[in-house]
């Protein structure tokens, strides 16, 4: 019985080895290889979003080339840039300050310290 089976599956196989070639090397080109389809396609992937983020530094790039020029050029955007950034002042002048953050309240289960 058990050699019967056999001979079974081997005439099968017989009848059928350039199907089951051409599967199973569709089988590893498609799926299983280092250069597979699917491999191709996540690299096509990762390509696009570089790209992506290549077009994105290059127009940063140009914003602080541009920015750069004009602080080369124009005293009066360092001195914008001084009061903005680092709160400097003139001798004559006073700086507020004001903050968007909320003042938490205190809870009336909350002990003072």
């Amino acid at each position: 019985m058990k050699k019967n089976n056999i001979g079974l599956i081997w005439n099968v196989i017989v009848h059928y080895k350039y199907y089951i070639v051409f599967i199973l090397g569709a089988l590893v080109v498609l799926v299983l290889d280092e250069n597979s389809v699917l491999h191709q396609v996540q690299l096509n992937s990762q390509i696009e979003s570089l790209k992506d983020e290549i077009t994105k530094y290059t127009e940063d790039n140009k914003e602080a080339t541009r920015r750069l020029r004009e602080l080369e050029r124009n005293p009066k955007a360092i001195e914008k840039i001084a009061r903005e950034h680092y709160f400097m002042k003139a001798d004559d002048e006073d700086i507020f300050v004001l903050s968007d953050d909320q003042i938490k309240e205190k809870e009336p289960n909350e002990k003072v310290k």
